[in-house]
């Protein structure tokens, strides 16, 4: 009883929330090193972290969540680590998709489906799928998504469509990029103590508000979460304008 009025209260106490919350998951491999773990034990730990922000989003209306799981340049990391990881999100999938439809939540992954396996992308269309009229949180997992290959892929798709024998629009990329039933985010947060977008969404974060932590992913709780909220109270947001015109 005593947490859930601390929640509430804690609702009360943001006057402005994002709609849409994008992450950095950084530094399970660092958490791990450090307990003299292997990698894969602070990917494992970090699936935790995944389910608390998911949590607080729904506590708090947050309507948009899109978390960067692996980019299009982790392929580059240990073979056995890639392995574990594309396992881990198999088995994933398998394990919370009952919750996920439980609890009224879309899933959505961006990202090049192509060098996934058979199996993979049809566990991913079924709960695509059976979400898809879900109105609740939108939960959004990038997994083998880079911001160059998203505005590349997005030209190619209008152009398939239209061989550009119209005039290229920004409204066209956005209607052709992956996250395009999304608003921007409004929020980024990176983990970890890296102070960079590891070309994530790099053409959504035009307005976006960066928030970095030292925190390592693992170790991301309710507490770290709300604070990065409340640093984003803080923050003018002009778009252009300037501060008399708000």
């Amino acid at each position: 009883m005593f947490n859930f009025f601390r929640s509430v209260k804690t609702q009360d106490a943001l006057s402005v929330k994002p709609k849409h919350i994008a992450i950095i998951m950084d530094g399970n491999g660092r958490w791990a090193k450090k307990r003299l773990m292997p990698r894969i034990s602070g990917h494992r730990k970090g699936l935790e972290s995944v389910k608390t922000v998911i949590t607080q989003c729904q506590k708090l209306n947050i309507p948009f969540l899109t978390l960067f799981a692996f980019s299009t340049e982790n392929w580059l990391r240990p073979s056995q680590e890639v392995k574990f990881l594309m396992s881990l999100f198999q088995d994933s999938i398998k394990k919370e998709s009952s919750a996920l439809i439980k609890n009224n939540i879309r899933f959505k992954l961006i990202g090049d489906r192509k060098p996934f396996p058979k199996k993979l992308n049809d566990k991913i269309n079924s709960l695509e799928k059976l979400t898809e009229k879900n109105t609740g949180l939108t939960l959004s997992i990038a997994i083998n998504y880079g911001g160059r290959w998203d505005i590349v892929n997005a030209v190619n798709e209008y152009r398939k469509q239209n061989h550009f024998k119209k005039t290229f629009t920004q409204k066209n990329l956005t209607q052709n990029l992956s996250l395009n039933f999304a608003p921007d985010p409004d929020l980024l947060i990176r983990t970890g103590g890296e102070k960079r977008i590891s070309n994530f969404l790099i053409w959504q974060f035009s307005y976006t508000e960066l928030y970095f932590t030292e925190k390592l992913w693992p170790d991301f709780n309710e507490k770290a979460f709300m604070a990065a909220l409340f640093e984003f109270q803080k923050r003018e947001r002009r778009y252009g304008k300037t501060s008399e015109q708000l």
